[in-house]
């Protein structure tokens, strides 16, 4: 088997899985700038290939574009394969470590909430949608 079209696949799969769900692809450090330094608020959805990000958190993203109270937008990047775009991202999330799969409410260019890898990780998908759900009430 030719690992890197298992891969190819695995990454193809996650990015389609996030667009059906209604995130849009942020996959240059430019159109992550564009979006994140606008008014409002954001969603980034950190994507990446592990299991806890396909079991877990892919899903509690799909979930919160049901959610009453909403950001303005919900955008994906995905770690390890967009690397420019996922770090410009990053320089956005002050003071927490590079962290995959996560989620980062952006608020007006500044970071309001993270919801890192460790509170994913071995935790319920609702457990996940819940943490964006007070989020998204306290600051959307």
């Amino acid at each position: 088997m030719d690992f890197n079209f298992y891969v190819n696949d695995v990454v193809n799969t996650a990015r389609q899985e996030m667009e059906e769900a209604g995130y849009t692809p942020l996959g240059t450090p430019e159109e992550v700038e564009e979006t994140l330094s606008q008014e409002g608020t954001t969603l980034v959805m950190v994507n990446s290939v592990c299991g806890c990000a396909g079991g877990i958190a892919r899903p509690a993203a799909a979930y919160m574009k049901n959610y009453e109270k909403k950001p303005d937008r919900f955008v994906t990047v995905f770690a390890g394969q967009d690397k420019e775009a996922t770090d410009t991202a990053r320089s956005y999330f002050t003071g927490y470590a590079p962290s995959s799969p996560s989620f980062a409410l952006i608020k007006d260019g500044k970071i309001q909430r993270m919801v890192e890898r460790h509170e994913i990780e071995g935790h319920e998908p609702i457990e996940v949608v819940q943490e964006l759900e007070k989020a998204f009430d306290e600051h959307c």
